[in-house]
């Protein structure tokens, strides 16, 4: 099935899936994850209540309770299932998707994700291939639980006790951040597409498309605001506009999470195969050891416990947190940026001055390549630098990161479509442009 992702299930309802597919979803997850009930989370879009109804249906027939969130943000869900011991829940979301898509998230004990190799193939195989056989008795029941109160406690211990000394504009993208949002930041802030609305008609909920941005940016210019803040569709994922503007790239959000943790404990920090070799130097600087690992929440997660990180962060927007059992949250990351922003104010700094003291290479951003041999021709940018001067250091678990005294890049295939994404990074802007001239010669031949 078109749905089964590498981390969740998603795509164009009734198109990639329908809710004969989300009910033997429902119908087969409590015998894969060895469960009686279900924790249950959604979002706003205009398929998910028949999305919702089915997957009940399923889980309901296979004798297992579903206890209902409601509505909720990605990261309640993680949270309920690790806070109140679910061995299996589902966020119904297609994140930052368009309108037209939806999807399940599904995770287990302690909020472990369940990816394509943790388990959604096996789902998929009884999807395919199994006979639903529904129990004559003891079918299970639908419960409204309450997560949000336990939450909310849990997330306002992060809220800056001196909110008030930031001008902040915070874009919710309709998305579901607006469901929590004022009840932990209050009116103060200024507010853009803070209804929840599944049709999303501002604009898409996906902060790494700058046409996204644009409202945002001319909000905190017409304002003069000290940071603007925007979340994707489920608010997993969080971005930040400096007081000039200038959108950060996610990446370098590590090094400013890393003073607010590391000032309290020196540990692992985590960071994406994309990330920035400022970020890993900065880190370094302030005392924290970084751990490069696979693009993905469902491999950052189980790394996450494997190293002890105190935290986490992916160039995508998504930021990871021991505190925080070791998930993802795009207000927690925001509101532990707020308190690091607060500090570096009381000193004179702004928020562009903070980003210029980690940045301190030229780099391109991800840059999408269509190409259907995307190993071979991954292989062929490995083989030409490598053979031309032999790499400082070689990464080989997410693509290919090869790394020089000066410069570096990365280059990955997508998991679900014919492109190839490639980030390099260098000493100066020069050298940059140089390095991917070259890079772009080689790749002209798989196009």
């Amino acid at each position: 099935m078109k749905a089964f992702k590498a981390y969740d299930i998603r795509g164009v309802y009734n198109r990639d899936f329908n809710r004969d597919d989300v009910y033997k979803i429902g119908f087969f997850l409590p015998r894969l994850l060895a469960c009686d009930k279900v924790l249950v989370g959604r979002d706003v879009r205009e398929s998910t209540e028949e999305i919702f109804e089915a997957l009940c249906r399923g889980i309901n027939d296979a004798g297992a309770d579903v206890h209902d969130m409601g509505l909720a943000t990605t990261p309640m869900v993680y949270f309920g299932t690790a806070h109140f011991g679910y061995d299996a829940s589902v966020q119904i979301t297609a994140s930052h998707n368009p309108k037209e898509y939806n999807g399940l998230k599904v995770s287990k004990t302690g909020a472990l994700p369940v990816g394509y190799y943790s388990g959604l193939s096996e789902l998929e195989k009884m999807v395919e291939h199994e006979e639903v056989h529904t129990v004559n008795e003891n079918r299970g029941k639908v419960q409204r639980v309450d997560v949000r109160a336990a939450y909310l406690d849990f997330m306002r211990r992060y809220v800056p006790e001196e909110l008030d000394q930031l001008d902040l504009t915070v874009d919710c993208s309709n998305g579901m951040a607006a469901l929590l949002i004022k009840e932990l930041l209050g009116d103060r802030p200024h507010y853009l597409y803070d209804t929840l609305d599944g049709t999303f008609p501002n604009h898409a909920p996906n902060p790494l498309e700058p046409e996204n941005v644009r409202d945002l940016q001319a909000e905190v210019r017409k304002r003069s605001s000290d940071l603007g803040v925007i979340f994707d569709g489920d608010a997993d994922r969080v971005m930040f506009v400096d007081e000039k503007a200038n959108f950060i790239p996610p990446d370098l959000i590590i090094g400013v999470i890393g003073r607010y943790y590391l000032s309290r404990e020196k540990g692992n920090v985590l960071q994406d195969i994309r990330t920035s070799l400022s970020v890993s130097e900065y880190i370094e600087k302030l005392g924290g050891t970084p751990h490069t690992w696979k693009v993905g929440h469902a491999f950052a997660k189980l790394k996450m416990r494997e190293l002890n990180a105190v935290f986490g962060g992916e160039l995508a927007g998504h930021y990871y947190f021991r505190d925080f059992h070791n998930c993802d949250s795009g207000i927690l990351a925001a509101l532990l940026v707020l308190r690091v922003l607060i500090e570096w104010k009381k000193q004179g700094g702004s928020m562009s001055g903070l980003i210029e003291e980690i940045k301190t290479y030229a780099n391109s951003g991800e840059i999408n390549f269509h190409i259907e041999k995307k190993s071979k021709a991954m292989e062929a940018l490995k083989d030409y630098f490598s053979t031309k001067e032999a790499p400082v250091k070689l990464l080989d678990f997410d693509g290919y990161r090869l790394e020089y005294p000066r410069w570096w890049f990365n280059v990955r295939p997508s998991n679900t479509e014919p492109y190839l994404r490639l980030v390099v990074e260098a000493k100066t802007e020069e050298e940059l442009q140089e390095r991917l001239a070259e890079i772009r010669k080689i790749l002209t031949d798989f196009e």
